[in-house]
């Protein structure tokens, strides 16, 4: 496996590292943060009857796994959509994988497909909020519009909206990649879940924009 390279970014004189997993792991908190891990996705499509390779929400684990082992963060902080819908059989993945972790502190921001009921993240020693301040960043599921953020307090890390970049080659050929889109006031982060899509979105003047690539996150002028 080749190695990966991460993109260090420093916002509030934090010291984010932007990872090709999809994640940022956040320095002075010792903190993962991620967005739309959408666990039970798979399950949810099998049981529909479409065809989904049956390993790809072990892998999203695995992944996090990884990253724990790497980073040794004391919290992750999941920023909406941690699972997709009602519980199913992966919901049982996700408490094994809880249990290897039980020293690790667990934070959910709730998101529009976090319909399982409360109780079921307590019992795990997860911490559920619709909204949380950490030092100068607001922790949120869905983006704000421009005029909500002028009176909000706090830069926002947020997801939901799967952003990506499209790129285009000489040949005409376009490619759409997964991205951090930092805004003014605003960062949203691409979908950790590899079973998700992406939107592209537009690349104003005074955003940094950092593509997701295989193995290495790049920065777009």
């Amino acid at each position: 496996m080749a190695p990966t390279t991460c993109l260090t970014f420093t916002l509030f004189d934090q010291t984010l590292l932007l990872l090709p997993q999809k994640a940022i792991y956040w320095q002075q908190e010792k903190a993962l943060i991620v967005a739309d891990v959408h666990l039970g996705k798979v399950g949810h499509f099998r049981k529909a009857g479409i065809a989904v390779p049956r390993d790809m929400e072990q892998n999203d684990l695995a992944v996090l796994s990884d990253l724990i082992d790497e980073h040794h963060p004391e919290k992750i902080i999941f920023l909406g959509d941690l699972f997709h819908s009602d519980k199913n059989a992966d919901w049982d993945w996700f408490v094994l994988w809880r249990k290897t972790f039980l020293k690790l502190e667990l934070i959910l921001i709730r998101g529009n497909h976090d319909i399982i009921h409360d109780s079921n993240y307590i019992d795990l020693n997860v911490a559920l909020h619709d909204s949380l301040t950490i030092g100068p960043f607001l922790m949120l599921h869905h983006p704000l519009g421009n005029e909500t953020l002028q009176q909000t307090d706090g830069y926002v890390f947020c997801g939901h909206i799967h952003p990506g970049i499209c790129l285009s080659g000489r040949a005409r050929q376009q490619v759409t990649l997964p991205c951090f889109a930092f805004g003014s006031r605003q960062a949203i982060l691409p979908s950790f879940g590899k079973f998700t899509g992406r939107v592209a979105i537009p690349n104003r003047q005074t955003d940094h924009i950092f593509a997701v690539l295989q193995n290495k996150v790049v920065a777009i002028d």
